[in-house]
């Protein structure tokens, strides 16, 4: 039995039950992380609490729970999930659940914490062998995509646009510009340069995208965060997407043409190495 955390006590999943006056379930008014953890150990989780803390103030969901605790119960989760092999945690708090149904801020509220562990699904070895097939569409997501929340209908409808088109994910553009992927951070190599767009509230900070920028700093590659003009997107040597569960994946074929040479890149397969080693792989 899948083993949950639940307001403060872990329970088996099919046990937890969620009022429908739940702020999470009426208005998507919450945040979440997934943390990846490798031979169980977690990955980066002291930057997911940060992020996650960041978006409950920027929301104002006054939770009582510190850092300390988030990782106490990843932890738990992870150790007790009963899954052989890699694994994700999954947290999500919302504002809780009022008495009534009101866009304002309820007082007197208890926030809703939720955690689960779910088996990882590592991306195919044929991702890094042949790299991944995607489309570009509108960016139709509200503007402040720096906050990690449960608000994801846009994401729904940019996987969904990928899912029908055949291809692993949908680049988003907005004003002339390249945003995200439905669910990943977007890197454009040009000329053995790797640019990634700027870290505001057009896009997620996201925790692979953060080491990715670590690790090219260590090893001397060269790495911009500006503005990417999607015409960029045209001429690129190589294109990547980056997230938990994507890890570091080679975009070779953009709207049915191919992205440079058609096949993963030097730099790709630079900075996967790197990846992998920070991985223990």
């Amino acid at each position: 039995m899948t083993i949950s955390y639940w307001n403060g006590r872990y329970l088996p999943l099919d046990e937890v039950h969620v009022s429908p006056l739940d702020r999470g379930f009426l208005f998507a008014d919450g945040l979440y992380e997934v943390t990846a953890a490798y031979n169980g150990r977690l990955f980066e989780p002291e930057a997911h609490i940060a992020r996650l803390q960041r978006g409950m103030a920027e929301l104002r969901i006054d939770c009582a729970l510190s850092a300390g605790d988030w990782m106490a119960i990843m932890e738990r989760l992870a150790a007790e999930s009963g899954i052989d092999g890699d694994l994700t945690v999954y947290l999500q708090v919302t504002r809780g659940a009022a008495s009534s149904r009101g866009h304002a801020f309820p007082a007197g509220v208890t926030p809703s914490v939720f955690g689960m562990a779910s088996p990882l699904k590592r991306p195919p070895a044929s991702w890094r062998d042949q790299g991944v097939a995607a489309i570009t569409i509108p960016d139709i997501r509200w503007g402040r995509c720096d906050l990690k929340t449960v608000a994801l209908l846009g994401s729904v409808l940019a996987q969904q646009a990928a899912t029908d088109a055949g291809v692993v994910d949908a680049l988003q553009l907005r004003d002339g510009l390249v945003t995200e992927g439905a669910a990943t951070n977007i890197f454009v190599v040009k000329n053995g340069v790797i640019a990634t767009p700027l870290n505001d509230n057009r896009i997620l900070e996201g925790i692979t995208r953060t080491v990715i920028l670590r690790l090219a700093a260590e090893a001397g590659l060269r790495l911009e965060e500006r503005d990417i003009p999607a015409a960029e997107l045209e001429t690129a040597d190589e294109i990547w997407i980056a997230s938990t569960t994507k890890e570091i994946t080679p975009v070779t074929s953009l709207n049915g043409k191919p992205v440079g040479t058609g096949a993963p890149g030097m730099v790709w397969r630079r900075m996967f190495a790197l990846f992998a080693e920070r991985l223990g792989r």
